[in-house]
């Protein structure tokens, strides 16, 4: 929370805690700069310049070491008088109350000390008596204790305590000899009388302190945070401390101040030290006057916020972090100021109102106890958290249903802040993507906002409608808004369930068949729900047309979906066993209800008609056919509705044809196209009835594209079966064509007759297919359609009846008609075909690749026939020589063509060279002639202007390898290696003077190079030491050049060798590469592995202290990739086990592992396993790894492991002890947990009446 821009941010902790009066302000002499007065340091000093300006070396000494105690007591002992140094330090402490604000932050301080039931707990180190002069002139009546009387700091002290002493207006010799001001008086106060300590020591056991003031060399803080720091050793519960500190100014300086107050385990308040340490005393002020003024001070930072907007927060200046805090206020009165507000505050506070940045330790501010047992996992937010005592609703077996959970007053606020943006669609989009169902609270102040908003719109009065929407200019919902906000109040709007009751439903039906319950269970799975997303258009300019203001569709994307997810893949696996065949028919009134419902839906929120759904997008085919994609869910109840009429046909035919009658006469063409394929499947028994279904108004679905599959299959099957006066109807409304209002006005004359043509011939080719009779006008207009289109048959799988088709790759009718340009395999026609440029396109290709692979004699051939001609076909090229880049081909290749790709134009040879590069890459494998050439090409490419940028935080040695400089690199090495080099023979002079080119840093795409030849450093150190060390280890130092070094490292690390004559000479630099750990992305646990080997297995050539940096630097993946290389290298030693633990990795652990613990899941499970490894040492090893273990949420490698090593026959008791400390009883118990206690019962049956078993055994037994 920051209280000024720019200031401190104070921990919400430390706000909710002096809240609760839990907290007291320690205050050191910073607090009084603005009345002139100087910190501890300046005030020695003075009196240093006052009474002995030549300061003795151990003077000097003290000052250096910022012991300012010390330095009075050697100054009391240099002068041989406590009093004459005493007198000129109250003659210093004179102060100056005619300045600017010389008492404002003495007056804020008591502000914030006195508790909201009115008791005043201070403690001032200061001698100074700004207090008391605030107190004289506020005339406020507060007792004041100095040194060495002191008050109990318990819920009775009520006052300002001096702990080090009062300065009067005239002091005498006594009351200054009490002052601690030297060493020796703190001596006495905190260690042999220990007055202060033993009041210092309740006060921190009582109360949460915050010390205001100081710097971290004030002895009074030294003093008290190393004398917690011993109590927290012997095993104290840590007490949490706060402290406003200063930086300098940059970011470094305020990390590097983080870090010292957290050494002393203080939690630091940073602020920057400009103007005098103004930030901390405006920061007070403003805290003060917040708290003073309660809920009201809490309220102004509310309404400066809304002013500013959300927008406008920044890291140094936070208004949304003081927005929160505020509103978070438990009486309500900040969040009622932010829901009443006018006009409506932005609803862009939403998202950080649902930011889950609370933690457990922030419960308490929201009333909620917390458990003690602290949740590290626990996130929350301000408008999605955890419920206080008296609000959350009771546990219980059997409730009435009611349950009504209530809201404290922020939440209840907010919710009427929420009511004003009901217009605004990122509102219900909200609220739908975190679910969509209402609490009964906001569901309530919904349902009664709408009828208000009702009541005043039927009142018709403009100038209040004008008034409400000046203040809420969202607050009245638009038609199309309202429609979604019923929906939502219906809970028919939001996510989907996942609780995945349908697979327990399945399991019960399997084995019960279809009871009442089940059927009613089921019946819930085929709700449908409306799941919104974003418009694309959502954020659009304001000039609109009123029309798409009010279309729902242009202010969110509805779909409509069942609320059981997954619910098809589910069913899959009983929809063909008899039990639901036989249950089919009892569940056709529930689907066409629940079908029914779905189309409503989608036609409450714009997305059908009566005459238009998205069933023939969504399900092109009633009948099951390919087409059929089943994206959307909510079709399988049309296949539902599907099948159980069938299944109802089949036992009942006349139920069934009323039915079907029933699904006719609902509007929808989902229904319609559902009664239609019935029909069809009534066959020859059909009355015909579904005739006169399609001529109706116009014979409507005869010609409908929403009905065009079934009406096909239906004529196609049905037709032939009509009475000849019901077939005459149909083919004369056949052969009058569709209506024109079905189409498009502004549809072109042309356009139009030849859709009716194509309609036409398709319904009459159907009819003659089902052989009906055609009546003569139809057979004259089916013979004349197809004497003018005779390319119009029917189709495979179909695909004329389909008003739409999608095929692709995978689909049964998906056919790549590709054209193959196949090239000549004689000499004279290829060497003709490869001068024409390759025709590439979608379904276009040629084989030259197939030539360069099967025969590529005539291709070798040909390409340099061409190349007489200079003729360079640059495409064939590259092509080919990546075909020539194996190892069957590379050697003819090479030997044909490397003089001719030597002489290659620079222009052609600049085009091709990636594929060049990667062909000597694999040529120098097995170089046996043209050696002089494979330099030069190489050689060439190095000289090639490169445009590209090298990165410098590159991750990969892969990107190296892709580079050409790389590959040209890598041919070299590989070409040295093909000549088997030998230690210390050197490298090939024409090799090393390019490896020394490569090494030039001042060219960075070499950089590549230089990458692939630190991989490969081992090598090239045994072979040429001397060049090695001339050229390629500078590369590795670290003050050289942060990027070469990382590049450097980069590829040795990549495949890391343990070479220790090389590891010597890169020492330093090799210890240094641990603090940058985090720099080295996929090869940085190769790092971590490597320096665990060294400190295993070759610690000879590193100090202790290094090594010990160097692991203690590596964050906490580091250290799990080392505990693995550990576990790793144990487990390899085999027989050799535990002498290996015993030299290698038991002293590893004493002397080099970090001895600071941390809670990790992956370091404990490491650890535990080392121990497991250990074998016979286990026990010795669980000791060692004891204090870095804590409950794994997974345990099942380390039980497996445990139990195939009968570990726990072997030593029980111990086993027992790792299972304690590593058993996460939050979860399920993992099922290898009772055959570890099985294995400990076993071996000591005496273990059984351990609590710590039986609690064990418990936890295994409830789960």
């Amino acid at each position: 929370m920051q209280f000024i821009k720019n200031g401190p941010t104070i921990p919400e902790t430390l706000l909710q805690a002096h809240e609760e009066g839990r907290v007291v302000f320690f205050c050191g002499a910073g607090i009084s700069f603005p009345a002139k007065l100087p910190d501890f340091k300046t005030l020695v000093e003075r009196m240093y310049d006052a009474l002995s300006p030549s300061r003795s070396d151990v003077q000097k000494a003290a000052f250096d070491a910022r012991q300012y105690d010390i330095a009075v007591s050697l100054l009391e002992d240099e002068l041989g008088s406590r009093d004459t140094v005493r007198r000129e330090m109250a003659r210093q402490l004179t102060p100056d109350l005619s300045a600017p604000h010389a008492l404002a932050t003495h007056r804020a301080l008591l502000a914030l000390a006195q508790t909201r039931k009115g008791a005043t707990r201070l403690i001032t180190t200061n001698f100074d008596s700004l207090f008391q002069e605030v107190l004289t002139r506020d005339k406020i009546q507060l007792d004041h204790y100095h040194a060495p009387l002191l008050p109990v700091p318990k819920n009775r002290w009520n006052g300002i305590v001096y702990l080090h002493g009062l300065l009067n207006d005239s002091p005498t010799g006594d009351s200054l000899d009490k002052l601690v001001v030297s060493s020796g008086d703190f001596g006495l106060a905190y260690l042999t009388e220990r007055w202060a300590a033993r009041f210092v020591g309740e006060l921190f056991r009582n109360y949460v302190v915050c010390f205001v003031g100081y710097s971290l060399a004030d002895p009074v803080l030294r003093y008290m945070t190393d004398a917690l720091a011993a109590d927290r050793l012997r095993g104290e519960s840590p007490i949490e401390m706060f402290a406003f500190g200063s930086y300098a100014g940059t970011k470094v300086s305020q990390d590097k101040a983080s870090r010292e107050w957290r050494a002393k385990n203080v939690v630091p308040i940073l602020y920057n030290e400009v103007k005098e340490h103004s930030m901390l005393h405006e920061t007070i002020r403003a805290w003060a006057t917040t708290y003073s003024t309660g809920a009201r001070g809490k309220g102004k930072i509310v309404q400066d916020c809304i002013l500013a907007g959300p927008l406008a927060s920044t890291a140094e200046d936070d208004l949304v972090g003081r927005m929160l805090w505020a509103i978070s206020e438990s009486e309500g009165t900040p969040a009622k100021i932010f829901s009443e507000y006018r006009p409506t505050p932005t609803l862009e506070w939403l998202k950080h109102f649902c930011d889950d940045r609370f933690e457990h330790r922030d419960l308490p501010r929201f009333g909620v106890v917390p458990q003690k047992e602290v949740d590290e996992a626990l996130r929350f937010s301000v408008a999605h958290r955890p419920m206080p005592y008296g609000l959350a609703p009771r546990m219980s077996i059997v409730s009435d249903g009611s349950n009504l959970r209530s809201m404290d007053q922020v939440m209840s606020y907010i919710s009427q802040w929420l009511l004003r943006h009901l217009d605004d669609p990122e509102l219900i989009l909200w609220l739908a993507s975190h679910g969509g169902h209402l609490s009964d609270n906001f569901a309530w102040a919904l349902r009664r906002r709408l009828e208000e908003i009702a009541e005043l719109e039927a009142r018709n009065n403009a100038e209040e409608i004008d008034r409400f929407k000046a203040d809420s200019p969202d607050g009245i919902p638009r038609p199309a808004m309202r429609k979604l906000w019923n929906l939502m109040l219906l809970s028919r709007i939001g996510g989907r369930n996942s609780n995945f009751e349908i697979f327990d439903w399945t399991n019960q039906f399997q084995r019960s068949g279809m009871t009442t319950a089940l059927r009613m269970q089921f019946r819930s799975f085929l709700t449908a729900r409306v799941t919104l997303r974003k418009a694309i258009n959502l954020h659009r300019e304001k000039e609109v047309e009123t029309e798409r203001e009010e279309d729902l569709k242009y202010l969110v994307n509805a779909e409509v979906n069942l609320s059981e997810g997954g619910l098809r893949d589910s069913m899959d696996s009983i929809r063909k066993s008899q039990q639901w065949l036989e249950a089919l028919p009892q569940l056709f009134v529930s689907a066409s209800e629940a079908l029914r419902d779905a189309l409503d839906l989608m036609t409450e929120v714009g997305r059908a008609t009566e005459r238009h759904d998205f069933g023939m997008w969504h399900m092109p085919s009633i009948l099951d056919h390919w087409q059929n994609k089943h994206y959307h869910d909510w079709t399988f109840l049309v296949e539902l509705v599907r099948d159980s009429w069938s299944a109802i046909f089949a036992s009942n035919p006349d139920r069934a044809r009323d039915l079907m009658n029933t699904l006719r006469q609902t509007p929808y063409p989902t229904f319609m196209r559902l009664a239609l394929n019935a029909a069809r499947e009534e066959g020859p028994t059909s009355s015909g009835s579904w005739v006169e279904w399609l001529l109706k108004d116009d014979a409507w679905w005869l010609w409908s594209t929403e009905t065009q599959r079934e009406v096909m299959r239906l004529l196609a099957t049905s037709a032939g079966y009509l009475r000849e006066d019901v077939a005459v109807s149909l083919q004369d409304a056949i052969l009058a064509g569709p209506t024109r209002r079905m189409f498009k006005e502004d549809l072109e004359e042309l356009r139009w007759l030849e859709i009716v043509e194509r309609m036409q011939w398709l319904r009459l080719a159907k009819v003659r297919a089902s052989r009906g009779h055609l009546i003569a006008g139809a057979q004259a207009r089916l013979a004349a359609l197809e004497e003018k289109f005779p390319t119009w048959q029917f189709e495979e799988f179909d695909r004329e009846e389909f008003a739409y088709w999608t095929s692709g790759t995978g689909a049964p009718d998906f056919k790549v008609e590709t054209q193959v340009n196949l090239a000549p395999r004689d000499r004279e026609g290829l060497v003709m075909w490869l001068q024409n440029a390759p025709e590439r396109g979608m379904f276009k290709e040629d084989d030259w690749r197939e030539v360069c692979q099967t025969a590529s004699k005539v291709a070798i051939t040909s390409l340099l026939e061409l190349s007489v001609q200079n003729l360079w076909p640059v495409t064939r090229w590259a092509e080919a020589l990546s075909v020539w880049s194996n190892e069957v081909l590379i050697k003819r290749s090479w030997k044909r063509l490397a003089g001719c790709v030597d002489k290659m134009p620079d222009d052609v040879f600049s085009e091709i060279v990636n594929s060049v590069s990667w062909w000597l890459h694999e040529a120098g494998k097995e170089l046996t002639s043209h050696e002089d050439v494979f330099v030069r090409i190489c050689e060439r490419i190095l000289r090639l202007e490169d445009d590209s940028t090298v990165s410098d935080t590159g991750d990969s040695l892969l990107q190296s390898m892709d580079h050409t400089v790389g590959q040209v690199t890598q041919a070299l090495l590989n070409w040295w290696f093909s000549k088997r080099p030998k230690d210390e023979k050197g490298l090939p002079p024409r090799i090393a003077n390019i490896f020394t080119r490569l090494c030039d840093t001042s060219v960075p795409r070499f950089r590549h190079g230089r990458t692939l030849l630190a991989s490969n450093i081992v090598a090239l150190y045994r072979v040429d030491t001397f060049w090695t060390h001339e050229h390629l280890l500078p590369l590795f130092e670290w003050n050289t050049s942060e990027v070469e070094a990382r590049s450097a490292w980069l590829g040795y690390l990549w495949a890391p060798r343990l070479y220790k004559p090389l590891l010597a000479v890169l020492k330093s630099p090799f210890i240094e590469t641990a603090s940058r750990y985090e720099n080295f992305g996929d090869v940085r646990a190769n790092y971590a592995s490597m320096l665990t080997l060294v400190a295993l297995e070759a610690a000879d050539f590193f100090s202790r202290t290094e090594l010990q940096k160097a692991v203690g630097s590596l964050p906490i993946d580091g250290l799990v990739d080392s505990a693995r290389q550990i576990q790793r290298s144990l487990e390899g030693a085999a027989e050799q086990r535990n002498e290996y633990w015993s030299l290698r990795v038991r002293p590893y652990f004493a002397k080099i592992w970090p001895k600071k613990t941390y809670t990790n899941d992956s370091l404990t499970e490491v650890l535990a396993r080392i121990a497991i490894a250990a074998d016979v040492a286990f026990p010795e090893a669980l000791k060692i790894v004891m204090p870095w273990l804590a409950p794994i949420p997974l345990a099942y490698h380390v039980l497996r492991e445990l139990n195939q090593q009968t570990i726990g026959k072997r030593f029980p008791k111990d086993t027992l002890a790792l299972l304690v400390a590593i058993v996460d009883k939050r979860r399920i118990a993992p099922p290898q947990l009772r055959e570890s206690l099985e294995q400990i019962a076993c071996a000591d049956p005496a273990l059984k009446d351990d609590l710590k078993f039986q609690s064990l055994e418990d936890f295994v037994d409830k789960r």
